[in-house]
């Protein structure tokens, strides 16, 4: 005959058994509301004895604090979540909420439909919100009740704080690069137009070339290898003699070199090929990627302490990029 197993203990036995009600266990060990010196030791106390064990989830409900960091990420379709940078900036926001017993959520938020922020302002298990991808009508649709509690990976404003990398310093790196190598007729693949905090890069890009003279060629990317193969062999077609292409992310500039060398060209001897980001892969690819640095865990980690923490932060805080000359380019 099995021996029946011990049911864990619950806020009614500690507070029957320290003599309170279950209103005054309930703020004692919810660290809130009022109790005197007594009414605390004897629960401790007798919570101590029962091995009673805090559900989490319940008391961050009861008090408001939420038990859920989401990560929203803006995209034109649900295919946004696919991309590899979205899985770092998880996995490090992941790292800074685990101690506090908070979990992550991952969510897509339609570009033509930012009201879903209203919804996630109303849900008392949200502790806070994590925006990436942040456009105008996205920081215009964040909630009152979500101020203070929302950061924003990219473009901020007054109400929402920016945590981001300083992508123009890292493509006036990259560029100033390539020029200094002799390229005199470098193309750039951009990341998605309607994405504000990329379009630095663009400006970057055109600010160095018409300081030089030199002829701006823009062909618009996603941040995609396949969109950068594509888009190499647009540029090759409009400009036959370009011999260099920079691209507004790593995995664009591996779909360029792929592309390119479909076309029977060397890179870098027939055409430089840079990125941005410092993937990984970039370091290990061949020809390895010249590249300018993205800190994507220092920021979200940043990002998400900041959401936890709950105390007020600059209204921009911007991480630095640098180059790293590699065989590419």
């Amino acid at each position: 005959m099995e021996t029946p197993t011990a049911r864990p203990a619950t806020l009614d036995d500690v507070a029957r058994a320290a003599g309170v009600s279950r209103a005054t266990a309930s703020r004692v060990l919810g660290g809130y509301g009022f109790a005197s010196v007594d009414a605390r030791e004897r629960v401790h106390a007798a919570a101590d004895r029962l091995g009673y064990v805090p559900n989490v989830t319940a008391r961050a409900l009861v008090r408001g604090a939420g038990v859920r960091l989401v990560v929203a990420v803006s995209g034109t379709d649900a295919t946004v979540l696919d991309d590899p940078y979205v899985d770092r900036l998880v996995s490090a926001a992941a790292r800074v909420c685990a101690p506090h017993g908070v979990g992550v959520a991952l969510e897509w938020l339609p570009l033509d439909a930012p009201a879903g922020l209203r919804r996630l302002g109303d849900d008392r298990s949200v502790c806070g919100v994590l925006l990436v991808n942040t456009t105008a009508p996205v920081l215009d649709a964040v909630p009152r009740g979500l101020r203070g509690r929302v950061v924003s990976i990219g473009t901020g404003s007054p109400a929402v704080p920016s945590f981001d990398v300083d992508n123009a310093a890292g493509a006036d790196a990259v560029l100033r690069h390539l020029h200094a190598g002799g390229r005199r007729r470098i193309a750039m693949v951009t990341g998605p137009r309607w994405l504000s905090c990329a379009e630095r890069s663009v400006t970057a890009y055109e600010g160095l070339m018409r300081a030089a003279g030199l002829p701006v060629r823009l062909v618009t990317g996603d941040f995609t290898a396949a969109r950068g193969g594509r888009a190499a062999l647009e540029a090759l077609d409009r400009w036959p003699d370009t011999d260099a292409i920079y691209a507004a992310s790593d995995a664009t500039a591996l779909g360029v070199i792929a592309a390119l060398r479909g076309r029977g060209l060397r890179v870098p001897h027939d055409v430089a090929v840079a990125g941005f980001d410092d993937i990984p892969y970039a370091a290990v690819s061949s020809p390895a990627l010249t590249t300018a640095t993205h800190p994507v865990a220092g920021i979200a980690t940043a990002a998400a302490t900041a959401v936890l923490d709950g105390r007020p932060v600059p209204p921009v805080t911007a991480f630095p990029s640098t180059l790293v000359a590699r065989e590419s380019a």
